[in-house]
């Protein structure tokens, strides 16, 4: 499943950068996560991330992580294609 990953960076984890890049790639990779792109943005999320996870505990999982290691927080969007997006339409009965 995709999603869409939009955190905030602490000032630990703004300090800790190199630490956060190599530790974040261990984490996703043993949980499965493979890591799409990312954004450096500006505004209210310093990072967005389009992430493929193999199911909703590993990205809770991921979530859990970032924020216990004092890196900052995310929050997760799932994320559809076109195609889910007419059969859920169909569903819906329109």
């Amino acid at each position: 499943m995709r999603y869409m990953l939009l955190a905030t960076i602490s000032p630990y984890g703004a300090k800790k950068y190199q630490e956060r890049l190599r530790r974040s790639k261990e984490t996703t990779k043993r949980l499965g996560i493979k890591v799409e792109a990312i954004y450096y943005t500006q505004g209210e999320y310093e990072l967005i991330e389009a992430i493929d996870a193999p199911n909703a505990e590993a990205v809770l999982a991921l979530s859990t992580w970032f924020n216990k290691a004092g890196y900052g927080k995310i929050s997760a969007m799932p994320c559809f294609d076109v195609p889910a997006m007419k059969r859920a339409d169909k569903k819906a009965g329109r």
